[in-house]
């Protein structure tokens, strides 16, 4: 196998978007499992891998990926909605509403507002 460079690891994080775009979220991983062995400091790509392993419906990798995300940047709205949604699939409802809201906080969106149900 040829020799890895920071170059190809950045073709297999822009080919893993195109592939979760495309509805492939295992060849996503695939790549980003390469990327992420050779950075595990990217909190891209392990952000990029939450969101395929939950199009994967692969929910407890997710999840782990999402809590290190958050980790390491506990502001980050997105990763707070995500991993939510990935708690409500797992039928974890009161954890999902903690991050929906979290979510809501940090960030007016339409969409996280009404998934926090702040009025219940």
């Amino acid at each position: 196998m040829p020799e890895r460079t920071p170059e190809t690891h950045v073709i297999d994080y822009r080919a893993a978007e195109k592939l979760l775009a495309a509805r492939d979220p295992r060849g996503a991983v695939k790549l980003l499992d390469r990327v992420i062995a050779a950075h595990p400091e990217n909190t891209s790509a392990r952000l990029l891998r939450a969101r395929a392993f939950f199009a994967a419906a692969q929910l407890r990798p997710a999840e782990l990926e999402f809590t290190i995300v958050l980790e390491r940047e506990p502001d980050n709205a997105y990763a707070h909605f995500a991993l939510a949604r990935t708690y409500e699939r797992q039928g974890h409802p009161d954890q999902a509403r903690r991050h929906f809201r979290l979510a809501a906080a940090l960030d007016p969106n339409p969409e996280y507002l009404q998934r926090a149900r702040f009025d219940t």
